[in-house]
């Protein structure tokens, strides 16, 4: 079993549970004010985890729900099992199952499904990236005019300093349209077949783009923090295709 293989069975796996609570009442219990977690969460992430270590059972884990499962291996799978959830336990449709594998700080594989869009987003480094099973490419879109952008705002911004409607507030006076899907991880997807041109957002963990941030790259997007640094760093993400990447920065900029 090769690792994208694996990672694509475990996401269509995880997709038939999520689904199977979908437009169902669900238990849901909270990590904070405005950041649910359903027993849909619960179910994907244990089958996810499951299913990967059945065919890699020494390899580690970074999961949404339980946290790191380190077994001291290199490899390094980093799941997300419902990346949206607020979407999701309202029946609204945007939401995702995220799996990405890395060896040591190099990203391998990337899965995004989005179940109830029947959509799969996958890469692997250095072969392109894909839409159920058709290669895709960032937008040619050159000016911020014209661009579709996209953001979000952190679960934790009632309890932190992290304030994105400065950010928005400027974009908004730069760019044709602002969107906001509710999750990271579509973002990015969307960045990276051309939906959206760019994509911004703070307070992140890196369960929600570490996959989407590879299959970004593999259809030639580009990913910084918001001076422009190449970074690990997910409590910063500008995304985009590539052309209007300084004109990302420099809006971000004039808003600090």
């Amino acid at each position: 079993m090769n690792y994208l293989d694996a990672a694509l069975k475990a996401s269509e796996g995880a997709k038939r549970i999520v689904m199977s609570y979908y437009n169902k009442e669900k238990s849901i219990r909270w990590k904070g004010e405005i950041d649910p977690v359903t027993n849909a969460d619960i179910a994907s992430e244990k089958y996810i985890v499951k299913k990967l270590k059945s065919y890699f059972p020494d390899h580690s884990f970074v999961t949404e729900e339980e946290g790191l499962l380190n077994t001291g291996s290199e490899y390094r799978w980093i799941i997300d099992p419902i990346d949206g959830t607020t979407s999701f336990s309202h029946n609204f449709p945007l939401f995702s199952i995220s799996i990405a594998l890395y060896k040591k700080d190099k990203p391998m594989v990337g899965v995004v499904n989005v179940p109830y869009l029947r959509e799969v987003f996958s890469a692997e480094a250095g072969k392109g990236a894909f839409l159920n099973g058709e290669k895709i490419h960032v937008s040619g879109i050159d000016t911020m005019q014209k661009a579709l952008v996209s953001t979000g705002f952190p679960y934790s911004r009632l309890s932190s300093d992290v304030d994105n409607l400065k950010y928005f507030n400027k974009m908004a006076k730069k760019v044709g349209e602002i969107r906001r899907t509710g999750s990271a991880a579509i973002d990015t997807c969307y960045v990276a077949c051309g939906r959206f041109d760019a994509y911004w957002e703070l307070g992140l963990k890196v369960m929600d783009t570490a996959a989407g941030l590879l299959i970004l790259t593999e259809a030639g997007g580009r990913f910084t923090d918001f001076s422009g640094k190449d970074t690990a760093d997910f409590s910063q993400i500008v995304a985009s295709n590539s052309i209007l990447h300084k004109q990302m920065l420099d809006i971000l900029k004039e808003a600090d």
